[in-house]
């Protein structure tokens, strides 16, 4: 799956902070793949992205490509929103989304109502634990630092 992030870009919002071992992860973000990290020896997969596997110790590890399609694992709606660049998104979802790739992958993100949607642009009402969903991309920041962000749309709105 392979869909650039689209809408202009959102801003006021907290952006990721990737390290050495998450940063293809946002690279690939940007150009609208959703990857994992996958150990090279043994072939399991990781999320968070680490630098050794936890099941044969390896340090050799390759992004494997997702389909992008999972389903909402558990969620929550914030209000009041606890931070002053999310006030005007309230009230917004954050999701843990398990990948249909790799069910022991749980990603966090933000349900919205199309791709190039704002956060808290899908109803509260259409959240339910086991619907189906996609990946879409979305950047976020401003000017100076821009980085695409998964988001996800329900696979049956």
């Amino acid at each position: 799956m392979t869909t650039a992030p689209t809408g202009p870009p959102e801003t006021g919002l907290l952006l990721p902070e990737p390290d050495d071992d998450g940063a293809p992860f946002w690279s690939y973000a940007s150009a609208g793949e959703l990857r994992v990290q996958t150990c090279s020896d043994c072939g399991r997969r990781r999320f968070p992205p680490r630098p050794c596997c936890p099941r044969c110790r390896s340090f050799e590890a390759e992004w494997q490509r997702m389909s992008g399609r999972g389903r909402i694992w558990s969620y929550v709606v914030a209000h009041p929103p606890l931070l002053p660049g999310y006030a005007e998104a309230a009230l917004y979802n954050v999701l843990v989304v398990e990948l249909a790739d790799d069910p022991a992958i749980r990603l966090v993100g933000n349900l919205v109502a199309a791709p190039d949607a704002p956060l808290g642009s899908a109803a509260a009402g259409k959240l339910r634990i086991g619907a189906p969903v996609r990946a879409v991309f979305r950047q976020v920041g401003d000017g100076e630092r821009l980085m695409a962000v998964p988001r996800w749309v329900l696979e049956r709105p």
